[in-house]
């Protein structure tokens, strides 16, 4: 059942905006943005806070914008350009600056949607991409971080997006067979032709993560972190924080279930890459539906939807962190930008965790798999 009180859902969300009689939510455009038309979002920098975090030496907005599902197809059905250039400039006028996208998403695709949308202000975004993959053929193969791949992928990604150099690179999966000090030297050397900016890392273990901060600052580590997924707890995000690295949540809605997406009842066809995730099988829903309560009152106390709830706890964990939630509806956008209005004393953040710790989780990673590079 759907809580009741003033508890906020995805779906009930826009209706509920249009009460706030201020800001970018009375503009006369808001509605538009439902259709993800391509108008400016006029004065909705104001709407929110504009705080900055820093990833390393690298400043960026709190939340950022996951590309991936946008045109590669990878959750949901390819869109088209049309319709997702408006969503990534109107993430843009809603205040953020950090957009992330990998070559092997598509593979390409999204890197050419993020470059072209992009393109105009250029100047004010930062652009994550990734590499890690051999794509030669155009379609994903194995791990291949060699030297060469890695300038190989970093011609292309320039082209792609449009730009002469990329804000953020990281290594988006190890490759066992080369050693990560030599992928560290690669990008260092990118980084003194000024291809690359800054240093990035993904799903990698603490010991990893040493090595290659040794051999050229790491920026920024990416991995899946969010309420029900916590297995980076286990050393992990405390080595961000020991050695100045910022932490870049992927998942941090984990997958909309957070964002009251998905009930007991729901299921996922073969087809459906959800299908294939561990904590989406039934049992693991079933059991969730309690974190999804859990959220839901703390929604109701906030005065926040789910989905914002799942944002702001995961910001509130360390001051370094920036979840970067993906999504192909500017309203989504617009509804994840107001987590940086919600805040959490230590005394609620302990009672959070309290209740939380209660809940037996199904088919998430265990905390040893953190210190195993994925």
């Amino acid at each position: 059942m759907k809580a009741k009180g003033n508890n906020l859902n995805r779906r009930n969300f826009i209706s509920k905006s249009a009460l706030f009689g201020a800001g970018i939510v009375a503009s006369p455009i808001a509605f538009a943005n439902e259709k993800n038309l391509p108008e400016k979002i006029e004065d909705s920098k104001s709407a929110f806070k504009t705080d900055k975090r820093m990833l390393g030496a690298l400043e960026v907005s709190p939340i950022g914008l996951g590309c991936m599902s946008m045109k590669s197809g990878s959750y949901n059905p390819p869109r088209d350009a049309k319709d997702m250039i408006p969503v990534i400039r109107g993430a843009f006028d809603l205040g953020v600056t950090f957009f992330d996208t990998a070559e092997v998403y598509g593979p390409f695709t999204d890197e050419e949607l993020v470059g072209e949308a992009l393109q105009p202000i250029r100047d004010q975004a930062v652009i994550a991409s990734k590499f890690g993959f051999e794509l030669s053929t155009g379609s994903r193969g194995g791990r291949n971080s060699k030297p060469e791949n890695i300038r190989s992928a970093v011609e292309g990604m320039l082209k792609r997006l449009r730009t002469d150099r990329i804000d953020l690179l990281y290594l988006h999966r190890l490759d066992p067979n080369v050693p990560i000090e030599d992928v560290a030297g690669t990008v260092k050397d990118l980084i003194k032709e000024g291809k690359a900016l800054h240093f990035g890392l993904s799903e990698v273990s603490p010991t990893t993560i040493r090595k290659a901060h040794d051999e050229q600052p790491v920026a920024a580590l990416q991995s899946e972190y969010s309420i029900i997924q916590r297995a980076l707890e286990n050393e992990v995000i405390d080595t961000c924080g020991e050695l100045g690295i910022g932490f870049v949540p992927w998942g941090p809605v984990c997958r909309g279930f957070l964002g009251d997406k998905f009930n007991e009842h729901s299921r996922f066809s073969s087809d459906s890459r959800l299908s294939q995730v561990p904590y989406f099988t039934p049992e693991a829903i079933e059991a969730h539906m309690e974190v999804l309560t859990l959220v839901r009152e703390w929604g109701r106390k906030k005065d926040a939807t789910p989905a914002q709830i799942a944002l702001a706890w995961v910001m509130a964990q360390k001051p370094f962190i920036v979840p970067i939630p993906g999504t192909t509806k500017l309203h989504h956008v617009k509804e994840n930008q107001g987590a940086l209005d919600i805040s959490f004393t230590d005394a609620e953040l302990k009672e959070f965790r309290a209740d939380l710790e209660k809940i037996e989780l199904v088919g998430v990673r265990e905390p040893e798999t953190a210190l195993i590079d994925q």
